[in-house]
């Protein structure tokens, strides 16, 4: 390995590293006391070292969160290959995201963090640009299933809405029940049930709204407890444990 190619992965390895402790310190600390003297001192670099590789704080936290989203494009695309029916793999989609929301509630409330207008118009274009750059094979993922229904009949010829339109419905109900269930006590179970059966239960009722065949008896537990069970066992297998009571479960609250 030349200098030049060791002197890159140094930087690299540096730069992982920064974000690994600044993820550490959100877990202990809380995301709202997160500061750069602090990631500086527990990795023994001086703090000018840190912003040689990120120029603000917001930097580094859309860094983080774009290396976040890694692990859900890798879930997304166990379920868009999965060659189940293309009504189920968009439930697989729904429940990927689901998954990394019930396993890992800390990314959500950092990405929820840095999309917010205060942080993301302080970050730098290079760094939006690459969290955005990081986000289309997800896109294009939820794209091409929308694609082969329309090809092959599962929606109606000539829908009115291109994929990547249509697409935005079903995000924008897990992103905003996300955002529902992370402020404490907003949702009460006790007259709403459980945020994230209600969650798929809505998507239902979307698709069925989209003409997406096989239409659903959305207001059905226990054909919906069915679907998920089936679903996370042919698309996750063994890296899904849970059952879906598990995945119905509200997380913990938010450790700001």
């Amino acid at each position: 390995m030349g200098t030049r190619e060791r002197r890159q992965r140094d930087v690299a390895d540096r730069e992982q590293r920064f974000l690994d402790t600044a993820q550490d310190l959100i877990q202990r600390d809380g995301l709202l006391n997160l500061q750069m003297a602090r990631i500086a001192e527990a990795t023994d670099y001086a703090i000018g070292t840190l912003y040689q590789h990120f120029a603000s704080k917001e930097d580094l936290l859309v860094a983080l969160a774009t290396r976040n989203h890694l692990g859900r494009q890798a879930l997304f695309e166990r379920a868009a290959r999965w060659k189940g029916p293309t009504r189920e793999r968009m439930i697989a989609i729904a429940l990927a995201d689901l998954m990394l929301m019930r396993e890992q509630p800390e990314h959500f409330r950092l990405e929820q963090f840095v999309w917010s207008d205060v942080v993301w118009r302080a970050a730098s274009a290079d760094s939006r640009a690459r969290a955005l750059a990081a986000g289309e094979p997800c896109c294009a993922l939820v794209d091409g299933i929308v694609e082969e229904a329309l090809a092959c009949g599962d929606l109606p010829p000539g829908f009115a809405l291109p994929p990547i339109a249509l697409g935005i419905g079903p995000w924008s109900l897990c992103l905003g029940m996300h955002a529902l269930v992370q402020v404490e006590g907003l949702i009460d179970e006790t007259r709403f049930g459980e945020p994230y059966r209600l969650l798929l239960k809505h998507l239902q009722y979307l698709l069925n709204g989209y003409g997406w065949q096989p239409l659903a008896d959305a207001g059905d537990d226990i054909a919906l407890a069915a679907l998920v069970d089936r679903v996370c066992r042919a698309v996750f297998g063994g890296d899904c444990p849970l059952t879906p009571s598990d995945l119905f479960k509200t997380p913990g609250p938010s450790h700001g």
